[in-house]
């Protein structure tokens, strides 16, 4: 393994002649890597289908609603008005069964009789508009669980946001490569003489960040405009409080994972072998995306989740949306992420120096950490 020692200029802080700063460096060095990015399809087309996929996930169930809504039906008059509305029909002996048939969700709805209107309708957490629009009366409704939306759309957006931060947090492999190819095509030699080696990483986490955030802004604005779209105005009441908290969230997670994504792409000199390198960040990117699929129907799990650094950035919002976390608990978990930010980053910064002008195969971790730039 051979080490490149190149001489560089001097570096000043305030930028004067004879020198360049790092600040201007890493503005450079960011610079380069948003316009490269921006130039490529594969941006564009990803941050289509992101959009493409939000507005089919928000509109196309008001589209391809299938069949009549399913009801059950408690007496002669609930079952006749039911038949009439041209409903999927299913005839209960009396009330209980009604609710434990809507409760296990056999059936959308119920209709019960009233003493004051005729016809009652019972539904789980939601109001079946859809069951009120098919009659020619609007019976009054009564909720068994209320709730701000249905389970089903409730677990689409947890999917949603813990889909979104496992693209965004992958996206960060574009750092690793990057790395790789100036290593292999040696143009990071000619780079580190004039711009230091941490202005080097500095630039790429901040070019990234940057791209991150216009990816995040866009799917903030598409969403709401899918859901409107879509009728969905009961969820995107709900939606759009967490939204704005999974902005800054996201965002913080992904320079967390960017220094990662950085040090994963020093160690090695081909890009054959960046597949060897890569293996524990993969698993900070997938894991907290399983985790909180699996999680969404446990309060103490998912808790737990929104306060460690690397999951934080979704479970929290999740919890949010949910409604099982105050204003307060999302600034001490953002706080949490902020200083694991600090530390991972300066962390990364010392492998990073220590692996980048070492060629000839993968770098130890521990040889990384005792080179100097």
């Amino acid at each position: 393994m051979t080490t490149l020692t190149p001489s560089k200029v001097d570096i000043r802080p305030d930028g004067d002649e004879g020198g360049t700063s790092f600040w201007t460096a890493t503005r450079l060095v960011a610079e380069r890597e948003v316009r490269s990015f921006l130039r490529t399809k594969g941006f564009w087309i990803g941050l289509a289908v992101i959009v493409a996929g939000l507005f089919a996930a928000g509109i196309l169930p008001s589209v391809f609603a299938g069949g009549p809504p399913s009801v059950a039906a408690v007496g002669p008059q609930a079952a006749q008005m039911a038949s009439a509305a041209e409903l999927d029909v299913r005839e209960v002996a009396d009330i209980g069964a009604a609710r434990e048939l809507v409760r296990t969700e056999e059936v959308e709805a119920a209709m019960v009789p009233d003493a004051a209107s005729g016809v009652r309708v019972l539904a789980l957490n939601d109001p079946p508009t859809d069951v009120v629009m098919a009659l020619s009366v609007s019976p009054p409704v009564d909720l068994l669980e209320p709730g701000d939306v249905g389970p089903g759309a409730r677990q689409l957006v947890i999917m949603v946001f813990a889909l979104v931060f496992l693209m965004v947090g992958m996206g960060g492999m574009a750092i690793a490569q990057s790395t790789v190819t100036e290593k292999q095509t040696r143009i990071v030699e000619i780079l580190v003489v004039t711009v230091p080696v941490r202005a080097l990483l500095a630039g790429k986490v901040l070019g990234h960040t940057l791209l991150t955030v216009l990816q995040v802004a866009v799917i903030a604005v598409a969403g709401p405009v899918a859901l409107s779209l879509g009728g969905q105005s009961a969820l995107l009441a709900v939606v759009a409080p967490a939204l704005g908290w999974f902005v800054p969230f996201v965002c913080a997670g992904f320079v967390l994972l960017a220094g990662m994504w950085a040090v994963a792409g020093s160690v090695v000199s081909r890009q054959e072998d960046l597949g060897s390198s890569i293996g524990l960040v993969m698993m900070l990117v997938m894991g907290p995306y399983f985790a909180v699929m699996f999680a969404s129907g446990n309060a103490t799990l998912l808790g737990v989740l929104s306060y460690l650094p690397f999951s934080a950035a979704v479970a929290m919002p999740v919890r949010l949306f949910t409604g099982e976390a105050q204003a307060w608990e999302a600034l001490v978990s953002l706080g949490v992420l902020a200083v694991s930010v600090v530390l991972i980053v300066a962390l990364a910064s010392r492998l990073y120096t220590g692996a980048l002008l070492q060629t000839g195969g993968k770098v130890a971790l521990a040889k990384a950490w005792r080179s100097r730039e």
